[in-house]
């Protein structure tokens, strides 16, 4: 299959104009914006390409393969066995050959010509965690609807900004990276405040990771009630009795200003169902939960019965737009305690979300909008394509269900549009990213907004996928799991799905993907997992920023008891997957 660029003429010369002769191999993609069209604004999805970043120049001196700063060397791993574990420096995970979609041939790493490179980032779940929405009375009824760690997100995912900062290039081939991608649930409680602390994360600032009254926490870890952490207090909270520490002055440092370099690449915005619907699961609309978001009361324990009730709501989506919720705040109205109110707590839309990457503010090294264009704010929609390099074109789509809905759809048009994106490009390599994976995306819901538009499931999904030869990935997150997955579509057209751990759950990974052409028929993917620059050893007298990156990643790892589930399988961390040129 040719793979002559499916692109205008005009925009074809203005690239390479800034690539210089015979150092395409060498040279990271100029980040390149394609519009994205659908609904009025539909045509050639081809047309209507823009330079708007440039990644970072390439090391004067070659540097692959190499492994230090990822997965490879060392992997943050148990010192003890029982009670609290302690973490330090486990050994690296090897590199696993999947083979399922194409055998691999001798000689291949000496013929091997890199096409891309880049870094997924997913769940970064950034969170305010006092936030009067929060749910955590759920606790009642499940050990793990809370996480310790939430009061650090920010510090955790500024350390892993600093991990991918530091790394030299693409690990297999040394290429250097074109950009880094989010696939979804930046946030986690759709809320404004969180949205701007993300964006301040990727892009560079100062941050101070708390809401509310500046000079008293207000959440769940100062409530002083057993059921939940208590770091600065003496309570012999249930963490406690597990070998929990107590950390004096814990909450103050984890409040503090803290400080963002930005990613130093390019980097793009997938969105997910906690940057779309109140706490991931319940749609926009009810007044009585917009106003609580902002307002001075929360709810900080229930009985372990209405846990339940609201909790099997959340799995079945039998209450989309949150109704449950509202009645159960309600009626525990006496039982509230008081907050310090805060506007800066409001939900956002979908339209706000939009705005705020195109905010020149959060620009950072590009590209503006972070795939998000003008064009995404007059139609409504989040759901754009993009250059990755010369040869391969970035799609990113939204697959979150508006209605409200932990699990995941997609509309018509965007199928439509979607369609005419990978035809358009057929003589390209296509990397499709989402948030939800083919498996959470069960039963269709209609769209409050468009109540005729028919919605597809992941099953059909992967079949349109499945029908288009130039497909090689579908990267995503969502299940908070490394997992890799071939898929053989109709035929004979084959491509991996590729999601990746959260980084707000242990293990707290992001992941370095590769695509080259083995000039014999096949092409690799090469998978490569890394961690945050913090070390996996950690002091608990030390509450400086990276001090408490550290006890992020180890709370994460104690609130679920040491489990390694999340990790996945061998085959689902570092990998080279190997697939047919179509």
């Amino acid at each position: 299959m040719s793979r002559t660029r499916s692109v205008a003429t005009t925009a074809t010369l203005h690239r390479r104009t800034l690539l210089a002769a015979g150092a395409a191999s060498l040279t990271t993609g100029v980040g390149l914006a394609l519009r994205p069209e659908e609904s009025r604004a539909a045509g050639d999805p081809a047309q209507g390409e823009a330079p708007v970043a440039h990644s970072r120049q390439a090391p004067a001196a070659p540097l692959a393969p190499y492994t230090k700063g990822t997965t490879l060397a060392t992997v943050a791993a148990a010192r003890n066995s029982s009670g609290y574990r302690r973490l330090g420096d486990g050994p690296g995970w090897s590199r696993v050959v999947r083979s399922e979609l194409a055998k691999p041939k001798a000689g291949r790493a000496g013929r091997r010509t890199a096409l891309a490179a880049f870094v997924q980032l997913t769940d970064l779940h950034v969170m305010d965690s006092q936030h009067p929405l929060r749910t955590e009375f759920l606790q009642a009824a499940s050990p793990h609807s809370w996480r310790p760690q939430e009061a650090l997100t920010v510090q955790g995912a500024i350390s892993l900004v600093e991990r991918v900062n530091a790394l030299r290039g693409a690990p297999v081939t040394g290429r250097p990276l074109e950009f880094a991608i989010t696939t979804g649930d930046n946030t986690d409680n759709n809320s404004r405040i969180e949205l701007d602390w993300y964006l301040k994360v990727l892009s560079g600032g100062r941050i101070i990771p708390d809401s509310g009254d500046p000079r008293h926490y207000e959440g769940a870890m100062s409530s002083g009630l057993s059921l939940f952490w208590q770091p600065d207090s003496t309570v012999r909270d249930q963490y406690k009795q597990r070998g929990f520490p107590h950390l004096e002055s814990f909450l103050q440092a984890a409040t503090r200003e803290v400080r963002s370099p930005g990613l130093n690449l390019p980097w793009y915005s997938t969105v997910g169902n906690h940057d779309s619907i109140l706490v991931g699961c319940f749609g926009h609309g009810d007044s009585y939960l917009t106003e609580f978001a902002t307002g001075d009361r929360k709810l900080f324990t229930v009985t372990a019965a209405e846990a339940r009730k609201l909790q099997q709501s959340i799995n079945d989506g039998s209450d989309p737009k949150g109704l449950g919720l509202r009645d159960l705040l309600k009626s525990h109205t006496r039982a509230m305690r008081r907050v310090t109110p805060d506007e800066r707590r409001a939900l956002f839309t979908p339209a706000e979300y939009v705005k705020a990457h195109l905010d020149p503010t959060h620009t950072g090294p590009g590209p503006v909008g972070h795939g998000y264009t003008q064009a995404n704010l007059a139609e409504g929609t989040q759901y754009y394509s993009f250059r990755v390099s010369d040869h391969v074109v970035g799609i990113s789509l939204d697959t979150t269900d508006p209605q409200g809905n932990f699990s995941g759809s997609i509309g018509a048009a965007q199928m439509a549009w979607l369609e005419r994106t990978l035809n358009a490009h057929k003589d390209e390599y296509a990397i499709v990213f989402s948030h939800y994976t083919s498996t959470s995306m069960p039963t269709p819901r209609p769209d409050p907004a468009r109540p005729h538009e028919k919605r597809y499931n992941g099953d059909e999904l992967l079949a349109l996928l499945g029908r288009h030869r130039n497909v090689v990935a579908w990267v995503n997150g969502h299940v908070h799991r490394n997992t890799i997955t071939p898929h053989t579509g109709s035929g004979g057209h084959s491509f991996w799905e590729i999601s990746t751990a959260s980084h707000v759950d242990f293990p707290q990974l992001a992941r370095v993907i590769e695509l080259v052409d083995n000039k014999d028929g096949t092409l690799s993917l090469y998978t490569t997992l890394i961690e945050s620059a913090a070390p996996h050893r950690t002091d608990f007298t030390d509450l400086s920023q990276t001090g408490l990156a550290a006890l992020y990643r180890e709370l994460s790892f104690n609130a679920h008891e040491g489990s390694l589930t999340l990790q996945g399988d061998p085959r689902d961390r570092n990998t080279e997957l190997l697939l047919k040129k179509g």
